[in-house]
Order: C-alpha cells, then structure tokens, then sequence
C-alpha cells in the first residue's frame, strides 16, 4: 500500500489532478456551512434528528439541508435529471443511438444539466414549502420577496455543486457527483462520534456491537461484489501477411460481478424518497381524500418493512438497469469480430453477442441480489433494535466503501497506464 502512495505522489500530474479534488472537496464544505438567513438552526436540526426521511435527504446534501445553506439541496436534482435521460434511453430509439456516440453523449449531458435547473427550482420550492408548513418555526413570515431569492440562492448551489462534481470527474480520480456526496457522509462522521461517546449508555453496548458487526459485513460484502468478475476467454485467429504472422494470442474479457458501482443505491435512495417528500406538501391540502392520501402514502412508507421491500427491488432493478446502459454486448461482439476475435465455441456476430448478454444476466443476477440484501440489512438491524442510526448509517456506509472502491480502481489504473507509457 505504502509503495502505491509514493508512486502516487511522485506522479506529479496525478498528484497535483489529486490535490485539485481535494481542493474542490473542501470548497463544497466551506459552501456547505454557508446559510442562508431567516431560518431557526436549532430547530431545524432537531426536525432532521427525529425524521429519518429527511435525515437520508440530509445525507444526499452533504449536510447542507441541515444547515439551511446554499447547497442545501446536493446534487439531488442533477441525479433526478440524469435518471430521467437514462430512463428515456431505453424507451426513446434516437436516445438510444445518441448515447452510443461521443458527440451524442455529450449533448445528452448538456440537456441533463439544463434539465437541472428547473428540477432544482422545483425542488428547493418544495423543500421551503414544507419547511413553513412544519409546526416547528423553521422559518417564520417571510415575503415574496424573500422567498424567491432563497430559491435563486438554492438553486444556484445545486448548480455550482454540478460544475465542480464535473470538474471533478474530468481528472479521473472519481466519479465527482459520488465524491461530493462521500465527503458530506465523512465530514459528518466526527459529530457522530462525539454524539455515540456523549450519550453512551451501557445498555445500548450490545446495540453498538450489532452496528459494528453490520458494518463489517457490509464491507466485506461491498467489496466482494466490486471485486468479483467472470473472465470470458477470447481467441484471436491468426493471420499471415507475407513471411510474418500477427494474432494468434489467447486473452480474456472481464465481466464485473456489479458494473454500476454505486450508482443504483444512489439512484434507488433518491426514488424511494420521492412519494414521501411530494405527500409531505398535500397534508393540509382542503380536499379531503387528497390529504387522506398523502397521509397513508407517508404511513406505509414510514413502514420498515414497505420501505424495505421497495429499496431492496429498487436497488436490484437499478442494477439491471444501469448495466444496461453502461455495457453493450453488441458493440463488444462487433469489436471482436473485426479485430479477428472469437470466443472460443460460439459464432462471431450476434451468437457472441446473445452470449455475452445471457451470461451478464446470470452475473449481474447474483451481484444485484447480494447488494440488495446488503443494502437492507441495516433495516433489519434498524428493526430489532429500533435505532434509527442503523438505517441512515448502513446506507452511508455503503456509499462510502462503494466509492473508495470506485476511486482507488481509478487511481490504480492511471498507475497503470503510466507503467505502460514509461512514465
């Protein structure tokens, strides 16, 4: 390990592109603590503290929504946009075909952060919204005036947090949305700690042990599932060009347990939160069977075991999902076949293609279930224990390790490539 940092750090183009990320990180947490004014702290803090709702929203945030900042919203609506686009992929066919071009790709990212904007108006609208409507004085009387310039302000936040995850993610050490919310999940750590030590009760020891051993399991189940890969050996024919041969070598294709990463536990969070946070707006609404609604869909939500049955499906569809639009079997069937590669007993072209499709499901299949279950443990625990702190701190937990994963893979293969250049 020790050997890997000092080839980091004496990398210098990797290591200043590592010292930016960091640089930008704590920008995102300076910004984090920045409020904006007109509303009670104290209050606010223990609305979050009692809600597990909100306390998985102020996860997403960084921290941000419980200080009422600039950033309160995160990067929330940028991942609602981006789940829209990729979701319109797979029903709209001109999508489809942009998305297998660069300069489609990138015009599908430009409507992603246009669609942004009006996602985090919405957002930031409804958030204050509910903020007034709560019996706690949050925030007081305030005027028109008043009113659209915090949005504007929020707004605005989730905009700057967009450009510096992508500023982020264009130096390759991360995924710069993940990073963002990684640090809002660590910079939160400290305060836990001295919250767990201040009010330690030793009745609550065994409880503690629990969270531990969870905590280790979703570790080791993490990182099982990241590392875990089916190599599909390749052959390349050989060919003769005069007196010289060129192919003939055998290789293999890695196929990842879990190709998404982080992305459908983000993904399946962010949906699963969403009937809640709408039904909060519609509880004193004057129609009665609307706000007869919102109440019950709030009631079977706040249901640990509804809750836990949609994340787990959630989590395991997002994984599907996501695979799907990351790995393209076709491409790869057509790559081989014209670089003169087969796959040892199946045909090139489309029977190489159904292949690799039939197999990705069976793997995704186990890493999706496997995630699932580690996702919803935490739940479990939360349910024999009653400790809210299992829920919202497996999660965390799970975003944690998935994104260090994420990031030291990236560093070990820039480490690589320069192994390979002679840098």
């Amino acid at each position: 390990m020790f050997n890997k940092l000092e080839q980091i750090w004496k990398a210098r183009d990797l290591r200043n592109n590592i010292l930016y990320v960091l640089g930008m990180l704590v920008i995102f947490r300076l910004a984090a603590h920045i409020p904006v004014p007109g509303v009670d702290a104290g209050a606010l803090k223990n609305l979050f503290a009692s809600n597990q709702i909100l306390g998985l929203m102020n996860l997403f945030s960084g921290g941000g929504m419980e200080n009422f900042s600039i950033v309160m919203m995160g990067v929330a609506p940028y991942i609602t946009s981006s789940i829209i686009f990729q979701l319109l992929g797979m029903v709209v066919p001109s999508l489809e075909e942009m998305q297998k071009e660069e300069s489609g790709r990138q015009k599908i990212n430009s409507w992603t952060r246009w669609l942004t904007i009006p996602l985090a108006i919405l957002q930031s609208y409804g958030m204050i919204t509910l903020l007034r409507r709560s019996s706690a004085g949050i925030l007081g009387d305030i005027s028109m005036f008043d009113f659209s310039v915090m949005i504007i302000t929020i707004t605005a936040g989730t905009i700057f947090l967009m450009w510096i995850g992508e500023l982020i993610s264009e130096k390759k050490i991360g995924n710069g949305i993940s990073l963002l919310i990684f640090a809002g999940i660590v910079a939160s750590l400290p305060q836990s700690v001295k919250q767990i030590i201040a009010t330690f009760d030793p009745t609550q020891l065994f409880m503690l042990i629990g969270f531990v051993v969870i905590a280790i399991i979703t570790i080791v189940g993490v990182v099982i599932i990241n590392e875990g890969q089916r190599n599909i050996p390749v052959q390349y024919a050989r060919q003769i060009r005069g007196q010289r041969a060129f192919g003939g070598t055998s290789t293999h294709l890695p196929l990842r347990v879990n190709m998404a990463g982080v992305i459908p536990i983000i993904f399946a969070i962010s949906v699963v939160l969403f009937p809640s946070m709408v039904a909060q707006f519609f509880i004193h609404a004057k129609t009665a069977w609307i706000a007869n609604f919102a109440q019950w869909t709030i009631s079977v939500f706040n249901n640990q075991l509804i809750y836990g049955i949609v994340y787990f499906v959630l989590v395991v569809a997002f994984t599907y999902f996501y695979t799907e639009v990351v790995f393209h079997p076709s491409q790869i069937a057509e790559n081989l076949q014209k670089q003169g590669g087969f796959i040892p007993g199946i045909r090139p072209g489309k029977h190489t293609s159904d292949y690799l499709t039939y197999t990705t499901h069976r793997i995704i299949f186990v890493g999706a279930l496997f995630l699932g279950i580690i996702a919803v443990l935490p739940l479990v625990m939360q349910y024999f224990t009653g400790m809210q702190a299992f829920a919202i701190g497996g999660t965390s937990l799970l975003i944690v390790v998935s994104v260090v994963i994420e990031t030291v893979k990236q560093l070990e293969s820039q480490l690589t490539m320069r192994e390979y250049d002679g840098l």
